[in-house]
């Protein structure tokens, strides 16, 4: 067969042991799964109704532009249904980007660590991918702007940035914006919008009036507890949405990921309530690494980054072994640390007992 030679020496996404997998291959019967920053509470209650009662007409497509829930979407966003691009989750809408923008005449800028799929989208279409390192924890804006040529592409920044999850304040996204040239498309990765709590954010969506080339990313997988149903989407200038529709297949988001992303969006109270929840996990991980002696950096996510002193893929072998899954940073960009989604209460007192036991035995490579 006559592969593509730039999917040399590709991996797949490796999204971690699923449950089962754990179950079968330790003989445990509980297992606490905080790898995958998923939302602990579910969905809305209006969302998971819909997916009970809502019997599907299985044998017809899904309305392709998802007229429904682009209606209503752009309605609580204040933009017009035409800035909206629906992808089976976030990842489709950064295939897309990279499908329609990146080749092997173009570069691409982003920070690393970041979310990884910015940097296999753009190896699969053979741009060069040209990663800044963080500055501490957060994007070296200025190296970035460095970076930056005629033949630059696309510029990914994520806020909060996955794995280390903190932000870039308003007033420094908007400086860096007005210094891209318009030729380069800056995708503002926002999946974990709805947890932000900090003083210095500003939603990115209101970027897309003062900047002709961003994009908005945010998905219904994270805060709404739709990770199942895989609804994406992406908020920009109706120009570029325009440009970017052919290259969305047909029918990719389903009738039940519509209808209950749909269901979900008026559910405002659930969304803080779960923001809250998630303050009082955060505060407790930033409770026991300081107890510990252990770096914890500010997070705006679902997720915190821990230190572990010592081989993170150890530390993560030895908790799936008691039943917790978690990401080593080992696989992440960041030795040395675990990142380990919120969960609710009872789960991460369970999760630091057993990290604590880990710690004191002393761990490997250390």
């Amino acid at each position: 067969m006559r592969w593509n030679a730039r999917l040399e020496g590709m991996r797949a996404y490796e999204p971690g042991k699923t449950i089962a997998e754990v179950q079968r291959e330790y003989g445990l019967e509980r297992i606490v799964k905080l790898a995958s920053n998923e939302n602990p509470f579910g969905c809305p209650p209006a969302a998971a109704d819909f997916l009970r009662e809502t019997e599907t007409e299985t044998e017809l497509y899904p309305d392709g532009y998802a007229t429904a829930l682009r209606t209503g979407l752009a309605e609580k966003l204040g933009v017009t249904p035409r800035q909206l691009l629906f992808g089976g989750g976030s990842d489709e809408i950064i295939v897309i980007l990279a499908r329609a923008l990146l080749s092997e005449r173009d570069n691409t800028v982003a920070p690393w660590p970041s979310f990884p799929q910015y940097r296999h989208n753009a190896r699969i279409e053979g741009a060069e991918m040209r990663e800044i390192p963080l500055a501490g924890h957060s994007h070296d804006l200025d190296a970035m702007l460095r970076a930056i040529d005629d033949e630059t592409s696309i510029v990914w920044l994520c806020t909060p940035n996955n794995p280390t999850g903190g932000i870039i304040p308003d007033n420094e996204l908007r400086a860096f914006i007005s210094k891209v040239p318009e030729h380069v498309l800056v995708v503002v990765d926002n999946a974990y919008h709805e947890y932000v709590t900090s003083p210095e954010y500003r939603d990115p969506i209101s970027l897309i009036d003062d900047f002709p080339n961003v994009i908005v990313l945010r998905t219904f997988s994270k805060a709404y507890g739709l990770a199942a149903c895989r609804v994406g989407y992406a908020v920009g200038p109706e120009e570029i949405i325009s440009k970017l529709e052919p290259v969305r297949p047909p029918f990719n988001t389903t009738v039940a990921g519509q209808g209950a992303a749909l269901a979900a969006l008026g559910d405002a109270g659930f969304i803080e309530q779960c923001r809250e929840q998630n303050e009082k996990g955060k505060a407790r991980y930033e409770r026991f690494a300081e107890q510990h002696g252990l770096e914890c950096p500010r997070s705006e996510a679902n997720f915190v980054l821990m230190e572990v002193k010592g081989s993170a893929d150890e530390v993560t072998g030895e908790l799936l072994k008691k039943g917790f899954i978690v990401r080593s940073g080992d696989k992440l960009g960041t030795p040395g640390f675990i990142r380990i989604t919120v969960g609710n209460e009872k789960d991460n007192e369970a999760l630091l007992g057993a990290l604590a036991e880990v710690l004191s035995l002393g761990v490997p490579g250390a």
